[in-house]
Parts: structure tokens; sequence; C-alpha cells
């Protein structure tokens, strides 16, 4: 996929690249990234880590993300599997991509 978006990029553009949960287990080859078009096009890529931000702007961001979801300006996406059985196959979904949003697994419906 990143070749597909280096490619179709503008110069001086930059990628932010954090998430990479369902490459863990992958066992598919990767091709390899053409540098060609980073180089040329100027493109910046920049890993980040939550925890990177986390210390510095945690309270500040619960608390606008509280207001924007009361407001109903921002939706909460949640994939809720149900039940102790589900876990096994919510958490090998994780590696696969199949979740939409936070993979919450419901114990008990109290």
């Amino acid at each position: 996929m990143l070749e597909a978006v280096v490619a179709n990029m503008n110069a001086f553009g930059r990628i932010a690249s954090c998430g990479v949960i369902s490459d863990y287990t992958n066992s598919r080859k990767h091709t390899t990234l053409s540098m060609v078009d980073v180089i040329y096009k100027r493109i910046m890529i920049q890993g980040f880590l939550v925890s990177d931000f986390y210390a510095n702007d945690y309270n500040d961001f619960m608390s606008i993300t509280r207001d924007y979801v009361c407001a109903g300006k921002l939706c909460v996406l949640e994939d809720i599997s149900c039940g102790v059985e589900s876990i096994p196959s919510a958490f090998a979904g994780l590696f696969r991509g199949d979740n939409v949003g936070k993979k919450i697994v419901q114990i008990d419906k109290e």
C-alpha cells in the first residue's frame, strides 16, 4: 500500500506512520519501496509511537475528545465481540485487520 501512496504523493509530501499490528505476524512477502519517488518528490516519512506524545498531551486530548464525543462531533467506532469464547478469534482478528475501530470483548452484559 505504501508504494501506491508514494506514487500519488505531491512533492514535499509528508507521511506519518503508526500502527502496524497486522504486520507483526504477516508471512506474506512485502515488495520493496522504490526510494526513487521518495527522493525525487522530497517526501518525508516519519514513524511515531503514541507514547511519544502521551505525557505532554494526554489530559488535553481527553478533555477535548470527551467534549467532541458528547457534542456528536466525533463518532466512536467499536467492534464488539460477546463472551469469553470469542477472545481467541477476536485477538487473532487484530493481526488480520478484521476489526474496524476499537476491538472490545464484552464478557458479561452487566
